[in-house]
């Protein structure tokens, strides 16, 4: 779920130098795996991509998928559960922007939840 780049530490003569480690498929590309889906979702909404909005619309994908809606509380607990230092007034803009932007509704019960349109775009992503 949580993908943090780790670093390494290479020495080079009279200097130190830190790069990040990332994994590498058998034709030497970088690998980013189980955020595709989501990317093609942003862009097809026209935003950025970002860690946090990829957590979040993870944790709102993964609660669709059991067939619930989540609030502000649940999706920050649940990024805090993964060790994800996100706040919570980060997330609430975040759900706000999302929300704007027509990716996900808030319901009546304060509950956000993927429209139709984008759990269509993650489920074809998905299935690719």
């Amino acid at each position: 779920m949580y993908n943090q780049q780790q670093s390494a530490v290479i020495a080079g003569p009279g200097r130190t130098k830190s790069q990040p480690v990332t994994e590498r498929t058998e034709a030497g590309e970088n690998e980013r795996p189980g955020n595709e889906h989501i990317r093609e979702l942003l862009r097809a909404f026209g935003l950025r991509t970002s860690l946090i909005r990829l957590k979040v619309i993870d944790a709102l994908h993964m609660a669709d998928r059991n067939g619930r809606s989540i609030g502000v509380r649940g999706i920050h607990s649940q990024l805090e559960q993964l060790d994800i230092p996100l706040s919570f007034l980060s997330v609430r803009e975040v759900l706000k922007r999302l929300c704007a932007e027509g990716v996900i509704s808030l319901g009546s019960d304060k509950c956000y939840s993927l429209n139709p349109q984008a759990r269509e775009v993650l489920e074809q992503a998905i299935s690719r």
